[in-house]
């Protein structure tokens, strides 16, 4: 018999990933133009043109080797060098190439960073609603994953709720800000108090817990949003960054990893994660998109565009009486489901021919995520669906 993890992770599968595959199938049956597929983050605005311009350049002005050839497990030091002084540059720190380690996305860099910290046993915190593979990466090393309940009226975290669920087996709490699946932004206030309560914890076990902050939807946020930089408020902080979303480029496998100096076993913990990227199968991040990436550095894609989705598909499911908050980062809305049964909901949607995803697999049942990533013009056509929808459940 193979490995029972693996067992699960085949009769579990990704409800997201299985959503996509009906899309396709009702696509080939009804048209694509009559399928409304809200179920997958992927970025729908192309990526900016100096991505493609950097691509070019470097395969025309670069020697091969230094574009193909092996290099360091941490990716090649001057990308690694660039990263550092653009962080410092942008949010006021101050990290060299030894506190970047080039990433296969931030799943990689996820994986990587839970094969340095944890030991079999060991818990790692996060809130809910969250990213459900979180769970698969904390079970990869045989830790557990802990889900401390939010704010039910605003998804926030409750520092109470924090303190209650730390033990002496704590050895992480992992933060998504902007939120997968809610949206929402965790502002400076709740950092703070989430840094008390850290600080609090470790002196009370005396224990070292750190602070992981997995930040792809950083770039996308509204309404004059802020997202704070947490290893200005923590020292035991690690950040995991991708460049899938800020760049539209999910397929290119590519973000990094930040351990500061500052870190409780950092001398242990930097070249650990080296190691740990070479063991895991990773060895290195893509070479050729670590050179682009150097280039466009500055570069960002349009933001207004998912702006312009958030907007009318707030307002209209809003009119149409469904309830949502109304996100002010990454790109989707967390919306009761009516009638309290999110996975019931989700069925009942495909008669409209719309593909949502049950809430319960991100740890927030009675939800529906809806990715607003999309075309503009298939929320427009997608609208009676949602009210047709909303009809037959009552709403209004």
């Amino acid at each position: 018999m193979i490995n029972e993890q693996v067992l699960n992770l085949n009769r579990n599968g990704s409800a997201i990933r299985a959503m996509f595959e009906e899309g396709a199938r009702m696509a080939k049956e009804f048209g694509k133009e009559n399928v409304y597929d809200y179920s997958l983050g992927n970025p729908s605005v192309e990526p900016p043109e100096e991505v493609k311009t950097a691509m070019l350049d470097v395969l025309n002005e670069e020697s091969p080797n230094a574009v193909h050839g092996y290099m360091n497990n941490a990716g090649y030091e001057d990308v690694r060098g660039a990263i550092a002084e653009h962080l410092n540059k942008t949010y006021g720190t101050a990290f060299s190439a030894r506190n970047i380690l080039m990433t296969v996305g931030a799943a990689g860099g996820l994986n990587v960073i839970f094969k340095v910290l944890l030991n079999p046993g060991d818990e790692v915190l996060t809130f809910a609603p969250f990213f459900g593979e979180y769970r698969n990466y904390v079970n990869n090393f045989f830790g557990k994953l802990v889900t401390v309940p939010t704010d039910p009226e605003t998804f926030q975290p409750v520092a109470e709720n924090l303190a209650a669920a730390i033990t002496p087996k704590t050895k992480a709490l992992i933060i998504n800000n902007p939120n997968n699946p809610t949206g929402v932004v965790y502002p400076e206030e709740t950092i703070r108090a989430i840094a008390e309560v850290l600080e609090a914890k470790q002196k009370e076990f005396g224990t070292a817990i750190y602070l992981i902050a997995d930040e792809p939807y950083r770039e996308l946020v509204y309404d004059g949003a802020e997202v704070p930089y947490l290893t200005k408020y923590y020292r035991n902080t690690i950040v995991g960054y991708s460049y899938s979303k800020s760049l539209s480029l999910p397929g290119e496998r590519i973000g990094y990893l930040v351990m500061p100096d500052e870190l409780t076993d950092a001398d242990e913990i930097i070249p650990g994660a080296s190691a740990s990227n070479r063991v895991l199968g990773f060895v290195n991040a893509p070479s050729l998109i670590q050179r682009t990436i150097k280039r466009c550095l500055d570069a960002k894609v349009d933001v207004e565009i998912y702006n312009r989705n958030r907007e009318l598909l707030y307002s209209k499911l809003t009119e149409f009486g469904y309830t949502c908050v109304k996100p002010q980062g990454a790109f989707y809305l967390f919306v009761k489901a009516p009638g309290g049964d999110d996975k019931a909901f989700v069925e009942a949607a495909k008669k409209y021919h719309l593909l949502l995803v049950a809430g319960t697999g991100f740890g927030g049942p009675g939800y529906l995520r809806i990715a607003y990533c999309v075309d503009y013009d298939m929320i427009v056509r997608s609208l009676h669906a949602f009210e047709s929808l909303a009809k037959d459940f009552g709403l209004r």
